[in-house]
């Protein structure tokens, strides 16, 4: 055994036994020494942990546990499956930065390169993914080899696999198949370098793609589960994990439940039916429900995620019969504001809001209950930095978020 494969084995062990979670996420990778022409620091493909000699032996022994966590953080969280229609550097750079602040919470040392900034600290790759730019001049420390971008991927080759699409955890299934191989050269000649290592694995075909990320979820939630009971599991990795293993609802749907639930529609006796006979029969009504919308123009959310918020509460408003007041606020209200929709008509953004100033949530509730105070339920879009009421009003609230703020009371339902 070289240097190096002991220095990687002895990283692996330290991991097993100071932090058992993450231990066991790295043995499920093989660790392949790669060929550096193509793997100048770390990668994986969800199959193996690839590496660069000499880059693992310019780490210190703390910088190896980081690299091996983080490779395997990557493949447990299946990335590799979740970047869906999402740029490649983006996404992988998102990655990055969602998993870099959880190791290092967990007292591993990052190696040189690492991303890491504090605002993104406690987020998921898919809340980073839209304050990540293509201007942006970060790379990842790694390379992320389990799909084929047709995006640049910054100085550093690297790819990327949200948001999850609802899901529960899968059943028992096997482990994930065996890496491939070094590949061995081809006969050269004397002036061709031979390949120290092994050669660029293949992306992932679709097939292989679903059938790691239930393979790897299934490993995600064994180790979590081992690692909560044994009490070695804490902070903002226990969050972080405790939360992508639950069942996934989007929230387009959680919206359009919360609203059509809310709707009023039932037999009523105040209007006879007009048919034959004597008999007072009931009568369908459908009540008109009363919603009001707060828009936050601080500057939190841009033009583009309003219209989107927009369109999604027109597409849901038909079928609740809903009447909409539509309130725009950063600190005060707007002064051209509200905006009333009835329900045949269509809702659409008033106009362009200008991003600027504090947020203050109080006062879109203390319009409510001057003007509307018997409105049947209130969504409030925003990303939850700002003053709330110090009281829950009476009407149902429901707080569509950007972001990882939370909120004191109401239905909490995730943006991204």
């Amino acid at each position: 055994m070289s240097e190096i494969e002991t220095k990687l084995s002895a990283a692996r062990t330290r991991l097993i036994l100071d932090k058992p979670f993450l231990g066991a996420l790295v043995l499920r990778l093989p660790m392949l020494e790669a060929d550096p022409a193509w793997c100048h620091t770390t990668a994986t493909d969800a199959r193996a942990f690839y590496y660069n000699a000499e880059f693992i032996d310019a780490l210190t022994l703390e910088q190896t546990q980081f690299v091996l966590a983080h490779e395997a953080l990557h493949c447990a969280l299946s990335h590799f499956a979740r970047r869906l229609h999402r740029d490649k550097y983006r996404w992988d750079i998102a990655c990055d930065l969602a998993i870099n602040p959880m190791l290092i919470e967990e007292q591993l040392e990052p190696c040189p390169g690492a991303l890491h900034l504090v605002e993104f600290e406690g987020m998921t790759a898919e809340e980073i993914y839209p304050c990540i730019d293509e201007s942006d001049q970060m790379n990842t420390h790694d390379q992320h080899i389990y799909d084929q971008g047709d995006n640049h991927s910054g100085g550093t080759p690297s790819g990327g696999g949200d948001q999850p699409n609802e899901q529960t955890a899968p059943e028992n299934s096997e482990t994930p198949p065996a890496p491939p191989t070094p590949s061995k050269p081809a006969t050269q000649s004397k002036t061709e370098p031979v390949a120290k290592g092994a050669n660029q694995p293949a992306p992932l075909s679709p097939s292989e793609q679903e059938k790691l990320a239930i393979q790897w979820t299934q490993s995600l939630a064994g180790a979590y589960q081992q690692a909560i009971q044994a009490g070695k599991l804490g902070g903002e990795l226990e969050r972080m994990i405790g939360h992508l293993l639950q069942p996934r609802i989007p929230w387009r749907r959680l919206l359009a439940k919360y609203m059509t639930a809310t709707a009023r529609e039932d037999y009523n006796w105040s209007r006879p039916s007009r048919r034959e006979g004597d008999a007072i029969l009931p009568s369908l009504r459908s009540n008109e429900l009363k919603v009001v919308i707060g828009l936050d123009t601080s500057g939190s959310i841009s033009d583009e995620e309003m219209r989107q918020f927009v369109s999604e509460i027109n597409a849901i408003k038909g079928q609740a019969n809903a009447r909409i007041t539509l309130l725009a606020c950063d600190a005060v209200l707007a002064d051209d504001g509200p905006w009333i929709v009835e329900p045949w008509e269509q809702l659409q953004l008033p106009r362009e809001f200008k991003g600027g100033g504090d947020t203050d949530f109080r006062p879109v509730f203390e319009w409510v209950e001057r003007h509307d105070s018997a409105c049947d339920l209130l969504i409030y879009f925003t990303d939850a930095q700002g003053d709330f009421p110090n009281q829950e009003p009476a009407m149902p609230v429901i707080w569509l978020i950007k972001g990882k703020a939370d909120t004191p009371w109401g239905q909490r339902i995730q943006l991204n």
